[in-house]
């Protein structure tokens, strides 16, 4: 490993590290779209005086728009994640391998899970959705203990061949608690990967897919009726060993409690000074800047939730993800900022097992091998752009 990193063990404060001319620091919290849009672009236009340092903790970074068709048996983990160190090595970035502990806007500074502090100028997050296993285990009991959470991406895809191989010797009941896009995806991934599991899919207060346009919702009940997947539109109150209680007071069968649920954001965002929304995002103007800090910038699943991109969807999040760039580029410089304009409508594709899949742009909708193949081709398109060295 070249001096372009920086090793894994502790230090004090990565800004005073000798004596002289310290070059000012931009801090990229997280792997995610954004970010690695912006160390690819960093291997070709270097940001002159400016020392760069990203903190992400796992040497790939997982595409989650690919994970069903990885659960579905589709592809091979490696052909769904982009792997660090090229990126890292060309961009001549220095990358600390930990997780971000707490985060203080005022001092300028991130304490990271090995005790160490890293000191910014500027500050990028970028660190993509969460499922707080706390919070949800609050308000569903057993989640923590015998529940499958999605989310850490890197977690789960490390568990989920052993209940592939588990669900090949024996017909498993497997239970998708949530009725989103991850939810709907993922239970009909596991019905095309595990032909002899009972797979029920308990969406909650409302249908599947409820925040897709009536048409949409209308293929997807169609599409999880097919693959013969059980829908209760129910909400899970606890969970079992071996069993979903249900708030109409049914006990679902279970022997995988798979958690599908929406995300939050990470926990060190409280207490770190930032202007945040209702439910503890970071709230962010048309620049992508903190509203209450200057020096900050955010992108992704971390912003608030009317401003952040969909990381699941590769197309709207680098449209994102580039005026990011654009902004870290001008701040460092003193130059203008640019604009993030939202499309007011984004192509979502929603992968239903096989090698099919539903598409949806604002109140259209469509459905086909076609759509699974356009999906496929956008995903591998993205994991490619990053895979390779540039000219």
């Amino acid at each position: 490993m070249t001096d372009t990193f920086l090793p894994t063990h502790n230090e004090h404060d990565t800004h005073v590290d000798g004596p002289g001319y310290q070059p000012r620091q931009l801090v990229l919290l997280g792997a995610g779209f954004a970010h690695l849009q912006m160390l690819a672009k960093l291997a070709q236009s270097p940001l002159i005086g400016v020392r760069i340092i990203l903190v992400a903790p796992h040497p790939r970074q997982i595409h989650a728009s690919m994970v069903p068709g990885f659960v579905a048996g589709h592809f091979d983990l490696d052909e769904c994640a982009v792997a660090m160190e090229p990126l890292v090595r060309l961009g001549g970035v220095r990358w600390l391998q930990r997780s971000v502990k707490a985060l203080n806007a005022e001092t300028q500074f991130v304490q990271l899970d090995d005790g160490s502090r890293v000191h910014y100028d500027w500050l990028s997050v970028n660190t993509g959705a969460i499922q707080n296993r706390d919070l949800i285990d609050s308000s569903l009991p057993g989640a923590r203990a015998h529940g499958l959470f999605i989310r850490p991406l890197e977690a789960f895809s490390a568990l989920w061949p052993r209940i592939s191989d588990k669900g090949n010797s024996q017909a498993l009941r497997i239970a998708v608690i949530g009725g989103g896009a991850s939810g709907v995806e993922m239970a009909m991934a596991v019905r095309h990967r595990l032909k002899n599991a009972a797979v029920t899919l308990v969406s909650g207060s409302t249908p599947p897919g409820a925040n897709y346009s009536p048409s949409v919702q209308k293929r997807l009940l169609q599409a999880l009726k097919k693959r013969r997947i059980t829908v209760l539109q129910d909400t899970a109150t606890r969970i079992h060993s071996d069993a979903v209680h249900l708030g109409c007071g049914a006990r679902l069968a279970c022997d995988v409690p798979l958690i599908a649920l929406g995300v939050q954001a990470p926990v060190w965002l409280t207490g770190s000074g930032l202007d945040l929304d209702s439910q503890g995002f970071i709230a962010v103007d048309k620049y992508q800047r903190s509203t209450s800090h200057a020096s900050i910038f955010a992108a992704g699943d971390v912003c608030t939730r009317t401003d952040r991109a969909w990381e699941r969807n590769g197309v709207y999040a680098m449209r994102a993800g580039k005026t990011l760039v654009r902004n870290l580029a001008a701040v460092t410089s003193g130059a203008r900022l640019h604009a993030h304009s939202a499309l007011p409508h984004s192509l979502n594709l929603l992968s239903c097992g096989g090698r099919y899949a539903i598409a949806s742009w604002g109140s259209l909708s469509a459905q086909g091998h076609w759509v699974w193949w356009l999906k496929a081709w956008i995903d591998r398109r993205f994991i490619a752009r990053f895979s390779r060295a540039p000219a």
